[in-house]
């Protein structure tokens, strides 16, 4: 019989049982779990602080669990507690979700541009201005990032493992956090960044994603992303034509100039998004 660490009797005296493992990182995992207390499906993300490098304990990790407990929104994932363990583990219990946007892109090649791109898009893009609203970035927003019920129309963000608060502009960010493919030009340069502006690039690179099933830039050589970026997006041949308000809001979002990008307050209020054209 494998033999329980701690956490879990204590989470199992607190009601919760672990279920199979759904993800896993260098030193976290995510297990499918149920609780006598909540009557949803849950998922626990486990992380164990002792595998991981002291930036990450140190830093990062307090700046995450800071901000899990400050936010609230039905397009952000729920947490609902979080549980401390002497051994170094941190149980992060939330509700789960049953795929998530990249999953749910790749099974269906790519999704109609209205209404279903557009409905998950702007689900996004309230949660992204709900966090900038309070000076809250995420930094790493990508398809993987977004949840989704079963249904596969309710959006919840997830993952807060790289946000931060960020005070009004000239407050620059200096950690080149996120993923590549999702990463705007100035990130990708070194140069220090509005983190604000780098979540609006990540989100059209999100919307370009959705409505095309690619990626708009080729992240195998990194160096070269910029110059890639600065010539602007090239849609896949072959591929119907997108209506012109998404093709005009995927440009905005994608402006190689940090400067030139709209607020997400601006995107949120776009006449395509709100389903006015």
């Amino acid at each position: 019989m494998p033999k329980t660490d701690a956490g879990e009797r204590l989470l199992c005296a607190l009601g919760y049982k672990l279920g199979q493992t759904l993800g896993e990182g260098s030193f976290s995992k995510v297990k499918e779990a149920t609780s006598s207390k909540y009557k949803v499906p849950l998922a626990v993300k486990v992380v164990d602080r002792r595998r991981a490098p002291p930036a990450f304990v140190y830093k990062f990790l307090p700046r995450e669990l800071s901000i899990l407990r400050r936010i609230r929104h039905p397009n952000i994932v729920r947490i609902f507690e979080l549980i401390e363990v002497c051994n170094g583990k941190l149980y992060i219990v939330m509700e789960a979700a049953a795929t998530d946007l990249l999953e749910l892109v790749q099974r269906r090649g790519k999704l109609p541009c209205v209404p279903e791109a557009r409905d998950i898009f702007a689900q996004v893009v309230g949660a992204v201005r709900y966090l900038h609203d309070r000076n809250l970035v995420h930094r790493d927003l990508k398809c993987e990032n977004v949840l989704l019920a079963a249904d596969g129309r309710r959006a919840k963000l997830t993952d807060f493992g790289f946000s931060k608060e960020a005070g009004t502009f000239p407050d620059l960010s200096t950690t080149f956090c996120g993923s590549a493919a999702y990463a705007s030009p100035e990130v990708l340069l070194g140069i220090p960044y509005d983190a604000k502006k780098y979540d609006v690039w990540s989100l059209g690179v999100m919307l370009f994603v959705m409505v095309t099933g690619y990626m708009p830039f080729n992240d195998t050589r990194i160096r070269s992303m910029p110059q890639q970026q600065k010539k602007g997006v090239l849609y896949p041949e072959g591929l119907p034509p997108l209506p012109e308000p998404c093709r005009a809001l995927i440009a905005q979002l994608l402006r190689f100039s940090p400067a030139a990008r709209p607020g997400v307050g601006q995107v949120a209020k776009n006449s395509w998004l709100k389903g006015d054209i």
